[in-house]
């Protein structure tokens, strides 16, 4: 038993012996060595190949599907080999009438047609001009009334397209050769260069070729000066906002507000520059890093007026030097930040805080009304700022920071209402957070049986914010209740109770301390 291989011949897979493999596979290497690997090369190989598989398949029954090695010798003998139609210069002229004759076929010629190349086909087949069969064609087409379309579709559909050289070959009776695949290959490659040549040297061609370089050439214009409009309207805009940002950063950084804040493209911040660094970081490096940021915010600004003034005015200017500084002096200023910043981080590395507790001295007391006091600094507010609902007011000539307390409210462990204050902190040690914690202003008052809340709590003059904190706790002896008056809503915070209320619906009722929690009366 002999070995096989499979193999796949211009998309076509075949079963063959192991001599016959070797064979078929020497003779196709002498075959791509004498086309080479040019596009035009690769093409005819491609056309041979399928011409190979067509007669494998020819060759094949139902009872022998393996290539023997008596198949591709005829393959090789049929075909020829690169040494067999080895030509001298002399040769080339040679037409096809001299090659070995062979039963045409009939199939579409795609390269003649005007519909499905039937009558180019027809023509090739009987050795006929295709116009005359197309004459032919018209003229049954009215002598039947129309029944010859219906054989030109029928003929269109049932009559396979020459696709391959080889087919185009046997569709001229010609072999199916090696020689003859590149002969017309390479006549088919000359006519079309023909044909492109006298297309190119046609008045149309010329024409055509004017008419594109005129659109082209107004095309080109026309995008010329809209991109020139672009640039000006791109360079304008640059400047504009360039200019009045400076002015913004620079009153930002000097009286505290700018005052082209809210102009369409200016960049004007709410971001008081010089009292948010006072109330920040230490005294000493307040300037510093005033400089920095103005440094950081300027360059860049500065950068788009000369940007701009270059796209609007077109000066040249190839000093490298000046940008170069620039972006050096940028980059000092962020170093300068960040050692400041890091600096007055380490301010913020502990947290500490101090709780004072008392008890609430009304032994008759069942219920405790939780109240209050009037805000005596709303709208008086010169800054507000995220940090815990962080505020400076103007108290006396002096600016004063404030911030909201929050409330929460527990079950006491013995039969008394307390009252527990947490006041928290950070700072740079455990004892400097402890010192700010204790140096917050909280105050409430008991009157009677009502408990009233100051809304705010202050910060000692000079003190900085370290993220300071107030927490309020009532403890609430089981049995007993309070009422939530509707001015706590600001300060109350997630408080529990039985039937998981959110805060702002407790307001404006009684609340029972239960065994199981804060409930509902």
């Amino acid at each position: 038993m002999k070995k096989t291989f499979t193999i796949n011949i211009s998309g076509t897979v075949f079963h063959i012996e192991e001599d016959a493999y070797d064979v078929l596979q020497k003779y196709l290497v002498k075959l791509k060595n004498h086309f080479g690997n040019e596009e035009e090369g690769k093409e005819i190989l491609a056309d041979i190949e399928a011409r190979i598989a067509e007669i494998f398949i020819e060759k094949a029954s139902d009872d022998k599907k393996v290539i023997t090695l008596d198949w591709v010798e005829y393959v090789i003998e049929t075909m020829g080999t690169p040494e067999d139609f080895a030509e001298v210069e002399g040769d080339e002229e040679e037409t096809f009438s001299s090659e070995t004759k062979r039963k045409r076929r009939l199939y579409r010629d795609p390269e003649h047609r005007v519909l499905g190349g039937v009558c180019g086909g027809l023509g090739a087949y009987f050795n006929m001009d295709p116009v005359i069969l197309r004459i032919i064609f018209a003229v049954l087409f009215f002598a039947t009334s129309g029944a010859a379309l219906l054989a030109y579709l029928v003929l269109w559909i049932a009559v396979p397209k020459a696709v391959t050289t080889a087919q185009r070959l046997e569709m001229r009776g010609q072999e199916a050769t090696v020689k003859n695949i590149e002969k017309s290959f390479r006549e088919e490659v000359k006519e079309v260069k023909e044909s492109y040549k006298k297309f190119r040297e046609s008045e149309t061609y010329t024409k055509g070729k004017k008419k594109v370089e005129n659109a082209g050439e107004v095309t080109y214009s026309v995008f010329k000066l809209l991109l020139k409009i672009t640039v000006l309207i791109i360079g304008v805009i640059l400047i504009v906002s360039g200019f009045f940002g400076l002015l913004g950063m620079i009153s930002s950084l000097v009286i505290g507000h700018s005052f082209v804040q809210g102009w369409p493209m200016i960049w004007g911040p709410e971001i008081h520059f010089p009292d948010i660094l006072k109330y920040l970081v230490e005294p000493g490096t307040v300037k510093l890093g005033l400089i920095a940021v103005g440094i950081l915010a300027g360059i860049p600004l500065l950068a788009m007026l000369y940007i701009g003034s270059k796209l609007v005015f077109r000066y040249k200017s190839n000093n490298a030097a000046v940008g170069l500084g620039m972006v050096g002096v940028w980059l000092v200023a962020l170093i300068m930040l960040f050692v400041i910043s890091t600096g007055q981080l380490s301010n913020f590395r502990n947290r500490s805080s101090v709780v004072e507790s008392s008890n609430i001295q009304c032994d008759s007391c069942q219920t405790l009304y939780l109240k209050m006091t009037e805000d005596n600094y709303k709208g008086n507010a010169t800054q507000s700022w995220d940090l815990n609902k962080l505020k400076v007011i103007e108290m006396n000539g002096e600016k004063v920071i404030l911030g909201n307390p929050r409330l929460d409210v527990e079950k006491a462990s013995g039969e008394t209402f307390i009252v527990s204050v947490k006041k928290s902190s950070r700072g740079r040690t455990r004892e400097s957070a402890r010192e700010h914690a204790s140096d917050l202003e909280y105050n409430y008052q008991l009157k009677d049986s009502m408990l009233l809340f100051e809304p705010y709590f202050f910060l000692e003059e000079g003190d900085k914010w370290r993220d300071q904190e107030v927490y309020i706790t009532i403890k609430v002896p089981e049995g007993k209740s309070i009422f939530l008056d509707e001015s706590m809503v600001d300060i109350i915070y997630d408080i529990e109770n039985t039937t998981n209320t959110w805060d702002g619906d407790m307001i404006g009722k009684y609340w029972e301390m239960k065994p199981k929690g804060l409930t509902m009366k």
